[in-house]
């Protein structure tokens, strides 16, 4: 049914800047402050006759964002006061930006698809409202927050492609330095603007917020796009209204009519001056800037041969990716003397027992801190050793844990705890016969030409050898037990 119709979806993402100080004042930056009213002083408390004053940092964490989204950074750039009377918003006002931004005209590609941002702005964030049984308590402390608003066109096609789109964000921001971004303290939250229609003209917008987490953007699009649809199809109008998400109904509910621009009677900031962008250093902001997660996308694919699935893993946790390249980093110096072709096959393995088994024990929080304790050195060691099949899999599992747990090397580990692998052919081909000798029913399924009764056995004389027996070994010297 929703099929018969076209959405049309932008999004307005709010995100709380790492600066220092508060936008237009020294009060510390710290939102999440369990005092409550601690950080706060007559300008975020807007007290009469105080006079604000732009925080340099907060712009140029904009710009960088800007830059890092394709974006036009115009010559000049104000504040405005927007004016609206909410509890949480002790001037009456907010100082916003309107109708000229810091950034306007960015892109950002996801799905193979160019999503246009229309511009980024910066403002102070409102206070925080604590409900509490019939009464409504104000925390200050995020009053005066610098806050960066970027608004898209309405090109998103999807609840998927808007979770993505704000992943990507989220990322960015991140790798930026400008943002925690973390959707479950606040300091990101996504707005979804959105109509269905049957044809080129849109149908009438609405407004959802109150979304709490990426995965609640998809849901919350997803439900919307089956609500107005049902709604068209029985021949009703669309109400222009903000509606909020709630989670524990999975549904989105009606809030209030939706205010348009001229309701919040913009003008411009009389206590803050217009601000003269060329004055600021760009060729030092773009030089600043890190390689961005799309670019180590491709760099991980070229120079190291990741699949996909691993190298999201890799680029979305920033410090396992890092400590991924400082491990390759070291293996390399061993694969020089094998070749390229070992090389790549060596940094596979290295990803694959980082993002799985080395993950899977961070994830157990065995160390107090939890820190990635191996050293990259260290951790290069072993994967030569199971590379070369000096060690099993399951005895590589063992040492990687007591190398987490000790910081010791993985040679120093296998010594000793007597965990070196055996290879020798007659030692192996002794526990290989006792294997046989005990298990008649898959020798004889082996025998009638069941070749997968032989991994039975191989794992029976591993078991058998403490983990210790080399795989390929085994598999040898069974098969020419059994082969007679």
């Amino acid at each position: 049914m929703p099929g018969e119709f076209k959405p049309t979806i932008g999004l307005e993402i709010h995100c709380e800047l790492k600066t220092k100080s508060k936008m237009f004042c020294r009060c510390a930056n710290n939102p999440q402050q369990d005092i409550p009213n601690k950080d706060i002083c007559p300008i975020c408390t807007g007290h009469p006759g105080t006079l604000p004053t732009i925080n340099e940092e907060a712009v140029k964490s904009v710009i960088k964002a800007g830059y890092a989204l394709n974006c036009h950074i115009p010559k000049y750039s104000k504040f405005d006061r927007k004016n609206y009377f909410y509890p949480d918003l002790p001037k009456g006002y907010q100082i916003s930006q309107h109708d000229q931004p810091l950034c306007e005209n960015g892109w950002l590609i996801i799905d193979e698809q160019k999503i246009r941002i229309t511009r980024i702005h910066l403002e102070e964030d409102a206070a925080k409202n604590i409900h509490k049984g019939g009464s409504t308590l104000i925390d200050y402390n995020r009053a005066g927050v610098p806050l960066m608003e970027l608004v898209t066109e309405p090109d998103i096609k999807s609840g998927a492609q808007a979770r993505k789109f704000a992943q990507e964000l989220q990322l960015i921001f991140r790798y930026l330095g400008i943002s925690d971004a973390n959707m479950e303290k606040g300091q990101m939250r996504v707005e979804v603007n959105i109509s269905v229609s049957k044809n080129e003209i849109l149908g009438t917008k609405v407004e959802i917020k109150n979304i709490g987490s990426i995965s609640a953007v998809e849901h919350a699009i997803e439900y919307e796009i089956e609500r107005q649809s049902e709604i068209l199809l029985q021949g009703e109008k669309i109400s222009q209204e903000t509606r909020g998400w709630d989670d524990a109904r999975s549904a989105t509910v009606s809030q209030r009519s939706k205010e348009g621009s001229s309701d919040y009677r913009y003008f411009p900031e009389p206590d803050l001056p217009i601000l003269n962008l060329d004055k600021l250093n760009y060729a030092k902001m773009v030089s600043e800037l890190p390689e961005l997660p799309q670019q180590k996308r491709i760099r991980f694919a070229r120079e190291y041969g990741l699949n996909t699935s691993d190298i999201e893993v890799l680029v979305e946790d920033r410090q396992m990716g890092e400590y991924f390249e400082k491990v390759a980093s070291e293996a390399a110096e061993w694969a020089e003397k094998k070749g390229q072709g070992d090389y790549l096959k060596l940094v596979k393995l290295i990803a694959n027992y980082i993002i799985t088994d080395y993950r899977a024990i961070l994830w157990e929080k065995i160390s107090q801190d939890n820190a990635l304790s191996i050293t990259p050195e260290n951790f290069a060691e072993l994967v030569v050793k199971i590379y070369k099949n000096e060690i099993s899999s399951k005895i590589a599992k063992i040492v990687l844990l007591e190398m987490h747990r000790t910081g010791a090397d993985p040679s120093q580990i296998i010594e000793s705890q007597g965990l070196g692998q055996i290879s020798d052919f007659s030692t192996i081909s002794v526990i290989a016969q006792k294997v046989i000798e005990a298990n008649p029913q898959p020798v004889a399924d082996y025998k009638a030409g069941q070749k997968n009764a032989l991994q039975f056995l191989i794992g029976k004389v591993m078991k058998e050898s403490g983990n210790k027996a080399s795989p390929d070994t085994a598999k040898q010297a069974l098969q020419k037990l059994l082969d007679k």
